[in-house]
């Protein structure tokens, strides 16, 4: 099997995994992705204003951990423990350990201090900043930007009510001319209006020595039928219309937008409908990280 590629699903008792058992995992769609959006001057434009309108819509929501964004709450503590180990390896590969998250090199009073104190981070597509909080927390210098206005003042509202000191923008990636020690794109990929540039413009924000993490949801027809038609038509986990299929990036597409990265094999994320937690997995066929270095 090949590093690109998904891996089968491990057995879990939820209805909409049953319902699917027959279905290859990791299987494609014909399905070509989007085509690249029309030039702007001095550049492709990676804003998507209807995606964008779609979540100032309910702004006011992101930090209402069971309102429409609980989801990424729920997420938050795989994805931060996995956020955290990359950003203080030297070196990418090798990943964290699956489903443990803990930190390897760090002494247990720098990992219960301030471990990310130095690093500056940037946090592209911060949305309220569900992830720019606690990594502020954590020491970091961070820098939150999203498109959307009504998004960032829900993120300085919350920010200043805790009293952390985060610099949130609006703004687009390819605006950018700063670099940083970490570049993250959570849960962007599959909201822009062209993939390609959206990455390049990732890129060039990463410094030398610096890491690149993308997180999204793989265009496979296992992702389809859970993280579009269950999570969202069923299960309401995301208002319906979130996620469009044929906007979802395949792992192999990322490197594509990026190749002048090092990237190392995808890590999934995995829902365990028991414990009612995410953790990492060898299962990339829906929710997955990908991690490059330059």
């Amino acid at each position: 099997m090949g590093r690109g590629e998904p891996r089968r699903m491990r057995p879990c008792a939820s209805f909409f995994t049953q319902c699917v058992a027959t279905l290859p995992s990791g299987t494609m769609s014909n399905t070509p992705p989007p085509a690249p959006s029309p030039q702007r001057e001095g550049g492709a434009s990676t804003v998507d204003a209807a995606e964008i309108a779609k979540f100032s819509a309910i702004a006011a929501e992101w930090w209402d951990q069971e309102g429409k964004f609980k989801p990424l709450h729920q997420m938050n503590p795989a994805r931060l423990a996995f956020i955290r180990e990359v950003a203080l390896q030297n070196e990418t590969p090798p990943l964290p350990s699956r489903g443990e998250g803990r930190v390897r090199g760090a002494s247990p009073a720098t990992a219960r201090g301030k471990p990310l104190r130095g690093l500056r981070i940037l946090d592209i597509g911060c949305g309220g900043g569900l992830v720019s909080v606690p990594l502020a927390r954590l020491g970091a210098e961070v820098t939150g930007v999203d498109a959307s206005p009504e998004t960032i003042e829900a993120a300085k509202t919350h920010a200043r009510e805790i009293g952390l000191d985060i610099d949130f923008r609006v703004g687009a990636a390819e605006e950018l001319t700063e670099s940083f020690d970490l570049v993250l794109a959570l849960e962007i990929v599959e909201h822009v209006a062209d993939v390609g540039a959206f990455l390049q413009a990732c890129a060039k924000l990463v410094r030398p020595g610096g890491k690149l993490i993308v997180s999204t949801i793989n265009r496979t027809a296992r992702a389809r039928t859970f993280a579009i038609v269950g999570a969202e038509r069923f299960l309401k986990w995301a208002p319906e219309g979130t996620h469009e299929y044929e906007k979802l990036v395949a792992p192999e597409e990322l490197v594509a937008g990026a190749p002048d990265l090092r990237w190392a094999a995808p890590v999934g994320l995995s829902f365990d409908p028991i414990a009612r937690s995410w953790k990492l997995s060898d299962d990339v066929s829906m929710n997955y990280f990908r991690v490059a270095m330059r």
